[in-house]
């Protein structure tokens, strides 16, 4: 089932937890030295940016920050961004498939031929991907290429993949390494008993995901085309609304968007208060109006992400504008 979703090969998947343990599982299996460069990009998600950090500490690589814009007018700023930063030392580039903090769907197709052109392996962080684009992973080719489904697939927690390209899959080793190591089962390549082994797991969120998958598939008449559709047009409608009532400028093309967008906060809620644990917005949201809704800083500015699926309505984000209102005039 998990296959067919991501237009993938069954023997170069494996499953992990989530997208940060495919991440490490890779960068902790690439051997780096001294001198290499390890490519991201300012948009990449934190928990991931400190294994690349780990990662060149311990190798004496470098870590390469290219600098995305945002907002930004198009695709071709990202591009241009992530090409001028690749150097004869680049090894491995993580780019974001839909990054966390700024919501913009990179063109990542486009990125990976051109870094590949280049002779750069690309990492994917499809963390937030499955279920919100469609995917077809053997077309697509990357190096690697990781994503939860917890999020837009709404698969439990602990739910999450790993594929990886079969040239590449013999150097790959589990986060955790354990008995699939020298353990073999028939019908099973090795790179699959290594991770399917890795120590004692509760495999109940990965079992989940087939029925996940089915019953998303079933929600509307035509299925998860459909969905995708409906998210992205509610996700369009709520932008248009928040921008309007506040006279907020749009920071991306509707084009660069799925089912998430980052906006402006409005007046002096923009203005950061400093790093906190959890932002005094996102509990005052929470406590005081019932709003689940990430507080995001980024270029000196805080910034709101808004979300859609199908159990979202244009009247909650009213209701959410409303609740900004009421604060930014308290």
């Amino acid at each position: 089932a998990l296959a067919g979703f991501l237009g993938a090969d069954v023997a170069n998947l494996v499953f992990v937890t989530n997208a940060t343990t495919g991440v490490n599982a890779i960068l902790r299996s690439v051997e780096f030295h001294p001198g290499d460069e390890i490519l991201t990009t300012d948009h990449d998600y934190n928990a991931c940016r400190n294994v690349l950090e780990e990662t060149a500490r311990r190798s004496g690589a470098k870590v390469v920050v290219a600098q995305v814009p945002f907002p930004l007018q198009g695709e071709e700023e990202i591009v241009a961004a992530i090409l001028k930063s690749v150097t004869p030392r680049t090894r491995l580039a993580m780019i974001d498939h839909v990054t966390s903090n700024t919501a913009l769907v990179y063109p990542i197709e486009r990125i990976i031929h051109e870094l590949e052109a280049l002779g750069v392996d690309t990492l994917v962080d499809g963390a937030h991907a499955p279920g919100m684009l469609p995917l077809e992973l053997e077309k697509l080719r990357p190096a690697y290429y990781t994503g939860n489904l917890h999020k837009w697939t709404c698969s439990p927690k602990g739910s999450a993949f790993l594929w990886v390209r079969p040239d590449k899959q013999d150097e790959i080793q589990p986060a955790v390494i354990s008995h699939g190591n020298n353990t073999s089962r028939a019908g099973h390549p090795p790179f699959q008993d290594r991770f399917d082994w890795a120590g004692t797991h509760d495999l109940t969120a990965w079992l989940c995901i087939p029925a996940a998958i089915d019953w998303l598939r079933n929600c509307l008449p035509g299925g998860w085309d459909a969905l995708r559709r409906h998210n992205h047009s509610l996700l369009l409608e709520a932008r248009q609304l928040i921008c309007g009532r506040f006279d907020l400028a749009p920071p991306c093309p509707e084009n660069l968007l799925g089912s998430m967008a980052t906006l402006p906060l409005p007046g002096r809620l923009a203005e950061s208060e400093g790093r906190f644990p959890v932002d005094p917005l996102y509990t005052r949201l929470a406590d005081g109006y019932g709003i689940e809704m990430p507080i995001i800083h980024f270029g000196g500015k805080r910034w709101m992400r808004i979300s859609s699926h199908l159990h979202n309505s244009l009247d909650e984000y009213r209701y959410l504008a409303d609740s900004l209102e009421m604060i930014s005039l308290s």
